[in-house]
């Protein structure tokens, strides 16, 4: 099997999103697709899985040019695409993801066969090490657990190309490892797979060629093992990125927030926390261990069932997420789409939603203002759109992910909660969100930023507390953390109980 794309262009309103890019896939490989946000990766891969046409340029699939006009012409020739957007149904069940639109039937297909159905998908979950009951409802599964289901579902019809877009933006560190090693058995059965994700560390160890598009242009191919990471970041941004580590002492610092015994249900049991004003305190911990929470403690989305925190040396209980904004913590989702913006609103109206109080004169608030303050932070985090006034929704992942750091940050809070806030941003955004938190901390800026990516946390923070069980298993300065004591806190058995 060989795919080859060549000189595909494409263009939407305002935005010229491929110019000339190629792209080149062979059986039996892992090929990374890289770039920044916006650098097309997306398009390309829509066009291939037939979901967009292009203006310009060839698609040959053995040698024969192709053209899909749907992606079930795609399918039909062995395509298949897990995007970066699930599209599980929550109202079914695991089932009925797996084998939608190709159920068993029987009386003469006057009837679904449910029990072929459900043998049929718990079949297709043990072939791929996926431990879930397949009659469960996908609407009480994790995000990472769906996306497991998302690529069985692609897995369970055989494809000979299968592209995987961030399949890791919602896994945990378990579910990771088992979609590397499901990846790499792909392989060695002769699947052609393409592998767009923004962490360097898997590219380096799962693929076997990197071709890397800037601005919609291809910029090179090159095999893994040719290419280091300085090399690799110039050629996706242009430009040499620093990534610098940062660390400070807070003990100097004025406290900004404390937990004592915070508690709720099973998922937090008896937290304690400090975060101090300027600092950049890390949340670790594996998936499912009471990061988020936690967080949803602090920002007043919950409450709790026992324990007790204070603000700037005052007590702090908020009952809502508007009493805690309202006392200066500000808490940024990891889910952006469901909790963090107005998908069908404008990125300008997104961003001034929280501030419209601040931009209003005698209860009014003039167009020009808000795309005036909208403009000026999509410029500070480089929010790549056609201008401030096209709805959220058709930004990249990435770029949504910008808005939603924006929308909060414009409010200028003294405690910011940011749950994963580089999930699916490019290694240059990542970059300037980084300096964007410290120059937040200079300015006095108290931070807790969960990640699972570890040396995200490693650059970032100044301690680093982890996470297991509920509980807070140690907290460790920057200076002092590696991967590897992280992960031994993280996987302590001393804390469940």
């Amino acid at each position: 099997m060989r795919l080859d794309l060549t000189h595909i262009t494409k263009r939407f309103p305002g935005v010229l999103a491929l110019d000339g890019a190629r792209f080149d896939l062979r059986a039996g490989e892992v090929h990374a697709l890289m770039g920044e946000n916006g650098a097309g990766k997306s398009t390309l891969m829509k066009i291939v899985s037939g979901l967009f046409p292009p203006d310009a340029g060839e698609i040959r699939l053995d040698g024969s040019v192709v053209r899909f006009a749907t992606p079930a012409e795609a399918k039909a020739a062995g395509i298949h695409t897990v995007f970066q957007e699930l599209t599980i149904l929550p109202n079914r069940t695991i089932v009925e993801n797996l084998l939608i639109g190709r159920e068993p039937t029987r009386a003469g297909g006057l009837w679904l066969d449910k029990a072929a159905m459900r043998g049929e998908a718990q079949a297709i979950l043990d072939r791929l090490g996926i431990a879930l009951d397949a009659g469960r409802l996908a609407a009480t599964l994790s995000s990472g657990q769906r996306q497991m289901v998302e690529i069985a579902r692609a897995c369970a019809q055989n494809p000979r190309v299968l592209i995987l877009d961030e399949p890791t933006s919602s896994l945990g560190r378990a579910e990771e490892e088992l979609l590397f090693d499901l990846v790499r058995r792909l392989r060695e059965d002769g699947v052609a797979i393409v592998y767009i994700t923004h962490r360097m560390s898997e590219v380096f160890a799962l693929s076997d060629r990197i071709t890397v598009l800037r601005d919609g242009r291809f910029v090179m191919a090159a095999e893994t093992a040719e290419v280091d990471r300085p090399a690799l970041i110039r050629a996706m941004v242009g430009r040499e990125v620093a990534e610098d580590r940062h660390g400070l002492d807070p003990d100097t610092l004025p406290v900004a927030l404390e937990a004592r015994g915070l508690s709720r249900g099973r998922a937090v049991r008896g937290a304690d926390l400090t975060l101090h004003t300027g600092e950049v305190l890390g949340i670790a911990g594996l998936m499912g261990a009471g990061r988020t929470e936690l967080a949803r403690l602090i920002a007043g989305i919950d409450r709790p069932d026992a324990g007790e925190m204070r603000l700037f040396g005052e007590p702090y209980a908020p009952g809502d997420i508007r009493q805690a904004l309202a006392r200066g913590v500000a808490y940024v989702s990891e889910d952006r789409k469901g909790l963090g913006l107005v998908l069908p609103l404008s990125v300008a109206d997104n961003i001034a939603l929280p501030s419209l109080d601040t931009l209003a004169t005698k209860g009014i608030v003039p167009p020009r203002r808000i795309v005036a303050f909208a403009r000026d932070w999509m410029d500070r985090l480089g929010v790549k759109a056609a201008s401030g006034s096209v709805a959220v929704e058709t930004l990249s992942g990435g770029n949504q992910q910008k808005v939603a750091l924006a929308k909060w940050l414009a409010i200028r809070p003294r405690v910011i909660l940011l749950d994963e806030p580089t999930r699916g941003v490019d290694v240059g955004a990542k970059a300037e969100i980084y300096a964007l938190i410290r120059q937040l901390t200079e300015d006095g800026t108290a931070i807790l930023a969960i990640s699972s990516e570890l040396p995200e946390l490693l650059q970032i923070s100044d301690r680093i507390a982890v996470i297991a069980h509920g509980k807070v298993a140690g907290v460790v300065s920057a200076a002092d953390a590696t991967e590897e004591r992280l992960l031994d806190l993280a996987f302590s058995e001393d804390q469940a109980a």
